[in-house]
């Protein structure tokens, strides 16, 4: 069935979506089939009448294995604030098994490559018990880890990290993206995130004029996953 990870971040708007897109740009490339989920998203467009959520549809564009809408997002919700009180506010409840019940159906489907992808950080909440965490863990799925490059990156990526392999999960590669073009000691902090990180660099990205995967893909190398 390929290999399957879970997308995860530093933080929230730290480009989780682009690195993932350019990731599947960059297996599209060697010839494999790709599937991408985003099973929780807060944060929705009103196109044609459907609430959409624009990295949902970002990833669909850039996987070759086409979904269903609701297979890919199965779970919506309008403002674009945390998952948990975005429930509350709907009257709804999430659960870990009810995410891992809707992507365990989705990755049934026949592909190579996939990515399951969080929203915000490692540990954010889905109720009073739960955390996003929790998912990556029910699917027992090596973590793909996008650190946001910028002030206080450091320190973010190193409790990250800690907390996945905490969880039981190997960290199976991270990726530096751009966040902040002035930070400064730039080149400085990736050697320290690769001294410190137990995995290896897939890339380090730019700040890009355009995000879309396939410019994204050259600042990738896939071969540490071993595809």
């Amino acid at each position: 069935m390929g290999k399957k990870f879970f997308v995860a971040g530093t933080d929230t708007e730290i480009g989780k979506t682009t690195v993932a897109c350019g990731l599947l740009a960059a297996a599209n490339q060697l010839g494999l089939r790709t599937l991408a989920l985003k099973p929780l998203a807060a944060g929705a467009d009103n196109i044609a009448g459907e609430l959409r959520n624009e990295d949902a549809l970002a990833l669909m564009d850039s996987a070759s294995v086409k979904l269903a809408y609701e297979q890919v997002n199965p779970v919506l919700f309008d403002p674009p604030i945390a998952p948990h009180i975005a429930a509350q506010q709907a009257g709804k409840r999430i659960t870990v098994s009810q995410l891992a019940g809707y992507c365990r159906g989705a990755l049934m489907t026949s592909s190579d490559f996939a990515l399951v992808e969080g929203a915000g950080g490692w540990r954010v909440p889905l109720s009073g018990r739960e955390t996003l965490a929790g998912l990556a863990v029910e699917l027992q799925l090596p973590v793909i880890l996008v650190v946001g490059m910028k002030l206080g990156c450091l320190n973010h990526a190193l409790l990250t990290a800690e907390a996945i392999q905490r969880d039981g999960l190997p960290l199976a590669g991270w990726v530096a993206n751009t966040v902040d073009p002035q930070m400064a000691c730039f080149d400085d902090n990736i050697a320290t995130l690769k001294h410190f990180l137990p995995a290896p660099c897939l890339g380090v990205i730019p700040r890009l004029q355009d995000t879309q995967g396939t410019h994204v893909a050259p600042h990738l190398d896939l071969a540490q996953l071993a595809l």
